[in-house]
């Protein structure tokens, strides 16, 4: 199964390719530039949609669903929204195709030509503003709090799966306030909301900062990220919340009445995440055996596989195995009894490390005897023999995927420190950069001017300001003008 999968230390990006196919995640369909997720890819997206769906409307926050054509006119509304999407679009112009006269197939009827043309949403806030619009008249109407799940298509050139493809799988929230703090305060929980799931279910450690003007959403007052780093040395944005202030309100005419008897434009935020979460969860833990999954987001968390000769040593295998499977189940866990006879235990032992189960229990006639299983973990590749009259079983291993989930985190966030590095001087910022890699820290004078520089110079863009960061006084790495604190650079996805 895992033979011949590249080392990431080789080829990485061929390493990643490949672990995403042979997997079973996902697959480049016949459509270019657009991806199949295959239903083990689907499952871990389904945990991922689950958790954070919960997340969502434990802040209040409840699911609508808004249309996929966007009317051009609409785009037009708010100028630096446009200009942020307008190259990524996928137009409608026409409504039918008719049959050609030749007999070679169908065309496009040059008749059915639309008289306002329908952009393909890229997101979605001026459909869902043009909708406030009617749902909104009062204080009391407010906060309005939605969220979606949908697909969008932004016409990428060059993808790869699951971090850039023409359509993609993600949620966007989006939110009416009667006041600008309440929106700001909107828009920090929610980017709170992205960084507890990536640290506890992902087990991916993120730095919580704000996007510098030139990186910030088009049409956003402000945006608010989390980023996080992968084993390559790039950085990955893992997702982002906006303070879009008033500017869709004013473009869509969104107000509201007062308390005071006055007459107002709503504040919005938008947020979101997308399928991009799978590619940083591979990127992240795996490796050249293939995934890593913290049990958290693990389709299966257990697997058991029977090791026999002949119909009676697998019956009597099944009988106990099923019994550690209620065992389990009681307690959540998801564990999967592997009996197929088209396999042999060690194809199938390969197949679960591929496709990174957290936990794998053999067990064949002599651990019958003993009172014995055979458990390995994925993550360390270490196995051990457990005594089931130790204590039971549902408890071990729910405390061993805990411990799981705990070591994985661990694991990245020890080498996200390892990888973060602090620099004065432009010399020691080229060079770590070309030969580590990783976060750069280091001072930025604050202008447009010197961040378009340093991207063009070394394709390092900086990645946020960090939230937490000590203000501080120091000299720009580039300029030599005076700073105000640091930031973190790197080169990303």
């Amino acid at each position: 199964m895992s033979k011949g999968l590249p080392k990431r230390s080789e080829d990485y990006s061929l390493w990643y390719n490949e672990l995403v196919k042979r997997a079973d995640l996902a697959e480049n369909s016949a459509v270019r530039g657009c991806m199949v997720i295959k239903p083990y890819g689907f499952s871990i997206w389904e945990k991922m949609q689950a958790e954070l769906d919960r997340m969502f409307k434990e802040t209040g926050h409840t699911n609508a669903y808004f249309p996929l054509f966007i009317p051009k006119s609409y785009l037009s509304k708010e100028a630096s929204h446009v200009e942020g999407f307008a190259k990524e679009c996928a137009v409608v112009t026409h409504y039918r195709l008719k049959n050609a006269e030749d007999g070679s197939g169908v065309i496009v009827d040059p008749e059915a030509k639309l008289e306002e043309e329908l952009i393909v949403r890229p997101t979605s806030e001026t459909v869902i503003w043009s909708t406030y619009k009617n749902w909104i008249q009062s204080y009391r109407d407010l906060p309005l709090l939605i969220n979606q799940w949908a697909n969008v298509v932004r016409w990428e050139m060059r993808t790869r799966l699951f971090l850039r493809t023409a359509e993609f799988l993600w949620q966007e929230g989006h939110t009416a306030h009667a006041t600008a703090e309440e929106a700001k305060a909107e828009t920090l929980q929610m980017m709170q909301v992205y960084a507890q799931f990536a640290e506890e279910f992902m087990a991916l450690p993120v730095i919580r900062g704000r996007k510098t003007e030139n990186e910030r959403f088009a049409g956003a007052d402000d945006t608010l990220c989390i980023e996080a780093m992968m084993q390559d040395g790039k950085a990955l944005q893992a997702g982002t919340s906006h303070f879009l202030g008033q500017n869709f309100a004013k473009a869509f005419d969104v107000k509201f009445a007062t308390k005071e008897g006055g007459l107002d434009y709503v504040w919005g935020t938008s947020w979101g995440v997308s399928t991009r979460l799978m590619g940083a969860l591979i990127m992240a833990h795996s490796d050249d055996n293939g995934l890593v999954l913290p049990p958290k987001l693990a389709p299966n968390q257990v697997v058991i596989v029977p090791i026999y000769r002949g119909e009676a040593e697998l019956e009597a295998i099944s009988f106990k195995a099923k019994e550690i499977m209620a065992a389990l189940r009681s307690k959540g866990i998801s564990v999967k009894f592997d009996d197929r006879d088209t396999h042999k235990p060690g194809w199938k032992f390969a197949e679960y490390e591929l496709k990174g189960v957290p936990v794998r229990i053999a067990m064949g006639p002599r651990d019958l005897e003993n009172g014995t299983i055979e458990i390995a973990r994925r993550d360390t590749l270490t196995k051990e023999t457990f005594q089931l009259s130790e204590m039971p079983v549902e408890e071990k291993i729910s405390s061993l995927l805990d411990e799981i989930q705990t070591s994985i985190y661990q694991k990245a966030h020890s080498f996200r420190n390892e990888m973060t590095t602090e620099v004065n001087s432009w010399e020691e910022f080229q060079q770590v950069l070309d030969q580590k890699g990783g976060f750069v820290s280091a001072h930025w004078d604050g202008t447009s001017e010197t961040e378009d520089k340093i991207k063009e110079l070394t394709k390092a863009t900086i990645r946020c300001i960090p939230l937490d960061r000590k203000e501080e006084q120091g000299t720009c790495v580039f300029s030599g003008k005076p700073s105000e604190g640091r930031v973190y650079f790197a080169k990303a996805y």
